[in-house]
Order: structure tokens, then sequence, then C-alpha cells
């Protein structure tokens, strides 16, 4: 996204073209109108990550242009980050530049920043690190500490990670009145606008409050992010997950949050669908409290990557009353709704501006089945 694009007063407007084009992609699967939720104008990524550009005795972070990727453009400032990240910025690269041992073959900064205050900065290079930059890299922590206090760095080189304080943050967000905590790894995947991310997970929990009570099926679950508000919903839930770090994240956020109805099982989407069909068996499903088919699944959550669900994931999705689908790529979305539509049909739509001042637009759907068996 050009940096120039970032101006509040073009926020309206923009929001207002991708959400029309959106509904104009959709528009062949009948959904009701939309339910629009806005990000804030500014202050709204809690990630940033930006190339160190080396010039004599200048050091500054750059990004490239997707039409010119070999010209730098230097960020003096990053409006849209979140204020801790755009506060910490110009003070960190302040003391990184007259530092040898911190300075030397710097490749990349990346920040990851949350509403409860934590803040975690990886600090990349291309050169193996020594004791000489753990010294200076202790010493930098504890000068930025004085002003962001619960602030963790970690330098990263080919093969070799080093973590001064924890490589994590601790996020909170509160959903519906209750406050929910989420362990966020560095590098992983997370929500990347908190304030969004907040308006989605309530969305999602008013769609479960209205159907019957029963056990959900969630695939592509993450870190919980909604694993955890959806849980009070349903009886029990089987959230599937492949990546092993997020995983690990979703197991923690369920113990910190004790949370006792949710069963995490190792397995990608196309591995479950071939569980539900009993085409495999997989030793992972031992660790349910009970077969997977003795569930009583009459909803699906999903929040697929970009290339949305494939066929055989669209082949289970078929079997359920109810789907809560959250979208990253309308296009998919609307591929994978256009291979529902003799099964399904829409009953609610929404779109949220994860992503201000770009084209990209976040969109949850609700499906329910056109022969349901509850």
């Amino acid at each position: 996204m050009p940096l120039s694009r970032a101006q509040p007063e073009l926020y309206s407007a923009l929001l207002q073209e991708k959400a029309a084009r959106t509904c104009e992609l959709l528009a062949p699967f009948d959904p009701p109108a939309p339910e629009i939720y806005t990000s804030p104008a500014t202050g709204f990524r809690m990630r940033a990550e930006f190339r160190v550009w080396h010039d004599g005795d200048a050091l500054d972070y750059v990004m490239f242009r997707p039409d010119d990727p070999k010209t730098p453009v230097v960020i003096d400032s990053f409006p849209i980050a979140d204020e801790r990240i755009q506060a910490l910025m110009p003070e960190l690269l302040g003391r990184i530049r007259p530092n040898a041992a911190l300075r030397r073959k710097l490749f990349q900064v990346e920040f990851l920043s949350t509403l409860s205050g934590e803040t975690l900065v990886s600090l990349i290079y291309h050169r193996k690190l020594d004791e000489e930059w753990e010294r200076a890299a202790n010493a930098l922590r504890q000068a930025l500490q004085a002003e962001y206090p619960r602030l963790s760095i970690i330098g990263r080189s080919r093969r070799q990670k080093i973590v001064l304080g924890q490589d994590y943050v601790t996020e909170s967000l509160t959903v519906n009145g209750l406050e929910y905590r989420y362990v966020q790894y560095e590098q992983a995947f997370t929500q990347p606008n908190a304030c969004v991310n907040t308006h989605m997970l309530e969305w999602a929990c008013a769609r479960a409050g209205e159907w019957p009570r029963a056990d959900l099926l969630e695939l592509f679950c993450g870190n919980g992010n909604f694993t955890l508000p959806l849980s009070r919903y349903f009886d029990q839930v089987v959230a599937t997950e492949l990546a092993k770090v997020s995983v690990r994240a979703a197991r923690a956020n369920l113990e910190m949050n004790a949370i006792h109805n949710v069963h995490m099982v190792r397995l990608s989407a196309q591995e479950v669908t071939q569980a539900m069909k009993g085409e495999r068996e997989f030793r992972r499903l031992a660790e349910l409290k009970q077969p997977l088919a003795q569930f009583d699944l009459h909803t699906l959550f999903v929040d697929p990557p970009r290339a949305g669900l494939d066929a055989h994931t669209l082949g289970l999705a078929r079997q359920f009353d109810h789907v809560l689908y959250v979208s990253c790529n309308p296009q998919t979305l609307a591929d994978n709704l256009a291979a529902l539509a003799d099964s399904h049909r829409v009953t609610h739509f929404a779109l949220f501006d994860q992503f201000p001042y770009t084209d990209h637009m976040e969109c949850g759907v609700a499906l329910a089945h056109k022969s349901p068996s509850l």
C-alpha cells in the first residue's frame, strides 16, 4: 500500500468503494445488506516490518513499491501503526545507528504490539550474532524499558535466535464484556488490526448464539483467536490446525483462559475431511475424549487462507446445518459460495475493514442448510 493513500480524510470514501465492489462480487448469492465494521483511521496495525537501509552513516527504515521493487522508500513515520510502534520506531533506530555491534548487517526490523501494553521487537541480521551483540542488545532493551517496560527483543540470523525477555506477547481482547488473553508468538500469524478483530469475534459470537446449541467443528483455528469466545456457545468444540506454533499457542491460550470444552487436534482441513468420511485413521485423533463421529457436530467454522476451501473441504461443509465463514479473499469466497449454493443459503453478511487504505476486504458470511437436520 502506498503510504500516500493513508490519509484519514480518504478513509470513508475508500471504504465505500471497496465495500461496493465486494457487494457486487457477492450479489449473485443474494446476501442481505452487509453489516460494515470500520477501523480506526490511524494507529490500527499491531504488526509492522521494515527493511533497514545502510547508506554511509545513514540508517533508515525503508519499504519498496510493488511497481519499483529495487528503489527503497525511506519511512520517517508510519501513522497506520499502533501508537506504541510509532513512538518506538525512531527511538529504536536512533539508539542502533551509532552502535556498531547493533547496526552491522542489520537487515530487517519487525514490531509486534498489543492493546495490553506488551511489545516485541525482532532484529534480523545477515551475520552471526555474538556475545558483543548480546551485550549491546541487552543494554538497548534496558534503556528502552524506561519508556516501554514490557518490551522484549529478539535477535535473529541464519539458524540463530537470541531471546531477551520472551518470544511472544500476551494480548488481551474484550469480547461482549468478557476478557480473553492470547499468547502471540513472534513470526506466527495473528490478526493485525485488534479493533476490527474484536468486531469479527463479536459478530461470529452473535451468529452462533442464534442457533440451537450443539457441537462445533473449527478448521484453520490458528492460535484460537475465534475458538476462545465461540466456545461459550457450544457444548463441545473440536478445533483443528496444522501449524505447530499455532497449535502450541492455541493450547496455551485455552489453558490460560480456563476453557475446558475445546479439543485441539493437529490436522489439516483435508485430513479432517478424510477422518470425517472414515477414509483414514489418524493417531492424533486418539487425543479426543471420544471418537470424532460421536460429537454432535452441526456447525462448521472456517477462517481459511487466501486460497479458500478446497473441493474436499467444500464437500464436508455441505453436511453441516450452519457454516460460519470468515474470508480474507472475497474472490475465493465467491467461488466457494458458488460451490455451496445448492446446499446452503446466505443468512448474514458482514464486511470488516482490517486493512484501511488498501483494496483488501475481510468478509464474514453465515450459511444455513436448505434442509437442516436440527
